[in-house]
């Protein structure tokens, strides 16, 4: 797409979100559609914006990528691969189609988050369509523009309630040379224990998997780096190597994608996000753990408030990630103080309130 057409697109992108502010009218933002079962159900006139797509700046020696908010995860990282590098944070599809906008507006993060970083780690700088109708750049395209308040990195999981996400600048990583996937059965008390040890100490982990496979459990461990440290590293941790197609398969396929089995069925499926070295917790239904257990999905039809109640005084928080009622608390309920934050900012970026109103909670 042309550049002129791209500056056409924002033009008319630009004159929709003023029409709307000046009608009062909501806006619900769409990309390609494949992350709108998250947040909260909302209503509003649809603004398509898969439209406003392309790579505007690539540098590989600079370890930088600018692109257009609708512009397609895979096309991103077809070009990276070209040259040897990586989104680090491995983010999500979650369907056909996915945009690096609607990635980043949902803040979403894949198995290496951990170890790489998250979305919003390595969120450069950003150009926003606010709710006044106004074109804002924030940050940079080097990590040293990034000091102080950036607001860049506010839109990230904001779920579009700030802003339209324009063009994206993040940081990129090299593919590493050497990777290796190690499964060994364990239950859930004793993945937590080993993969906890090993975060103590320096070894090239940068993705860790838990699930019950009915007669256990299974922990699948991943490391990459130089050969000889792979290889070291392996030593130490044990267990039985997975071929390099199925380990490729199972952490783009079953973990980042969900398509492992424990994510199938009609259960709500939720994400619970636990400080490090939290024991196992007795909670009500099957789970998977990611990132040294600090993320665990958990399948149950167990009410918000009874989920909560558990993960909450151990300084976790739990968020309804599909399924379920969508109309209530889908996200952990923030304390006054920091909701009178939120509010604040919603009315700054967007005083009228048109933009995905209630996605995240009904005050916003």
């Amino acid at each position: 797409m042309t550049a002129d057409r791209n500056q056409d697109l924002q033009g008319e992108l630009t004159e929709r979100v003023r029409a709307a502010a000046d009608a009062g009218r909501p806006l619900a933002l769409r990309g390609a559609d494949t992350k709108t079962f998250l947040g909260r159900v909302t209503t509003g006139e649809p603004l398509a914006l898969c439209g406003h797509a392309g790579i505007i700046d690539y540098q590989p020696k600079e370890l930088v990528i600018t692109a257009r908010g609708g512009t397609r995860l895979d096309t991103i990282e077809a070009v990276l691969a070209a040259a040897g590098q990586q989104l680090p944070f491995e983010p999500p599809r979650l369907g056909a189609g996915a945009t690096l906008g609607g990635t980043i507006a949902c803040g979403l993060s894949g198995p290496a988050r951990p170890y790489a970083g998250s979305a919003r780690d390595l969120v450069l700088g950003a150009r926003v369509l606010t709710g006044r109708a106004e074109v804002l750049r924030f940050g940079g395209e080097v990590m040293k523009n990034v000091a102080g308040f950036d607001c860049s990195r506010l839109m990230v999981g904001a779920y579009g309630t700030l802003g339209v996400l324009l063009d994206l600048s993040l940081k990129v990583m090299p593919i590493p040379p050497c990777t290796a996937t190690l499964v060994q059965g364990c239950d859930q008390a004793q993945a937590l224990d080993l993969m906890n040890r090993w975060a103590a100490r320096p070894l090239p982990i940068t993705a860790t998997c838990w699930a019950d496979s009915g007669d256990g459990g299974r922990l699948w461990v991943r490391l990459a780096g130089a050969a000889q440290g792979v290889r070291a590293a392996c030593s130490v941790i044990g267990g039985e190597p997975l071929p390099d197609a199925d380990a490729t398969a199972f952490w783009a396929g079953q973990v980042r994608e969900q398509q492992h089995g424990f994510f199938g069925g009609d259960l709500p499926l939720w994400r619970i996000g636990l400080p490090r070295a939290i024991p196992s917790l007795d909670l009500p239904g099957p789970q998977l753990l990611e990132w040294n257990g600090t993320q665990r999905w958990l399948r149950s039809a167990a009410p918000p408030a009874v989920i909560r109640a558990l993960v909450t005084p151990v300084g976790g928080h739990a968020t309804l990630f599909r399924g379920g009622e969508r109309t209530g608390a889908v996200f952990q309920p923030l304390p006054e103080p920091l909701m009178a934050l939120h509010r604040n900012l919603k009315h700054a970026f967007d005083p009228q309130g048109i933009l995905n109103p209630g996605r995240l909670y009904p005050e916003l």
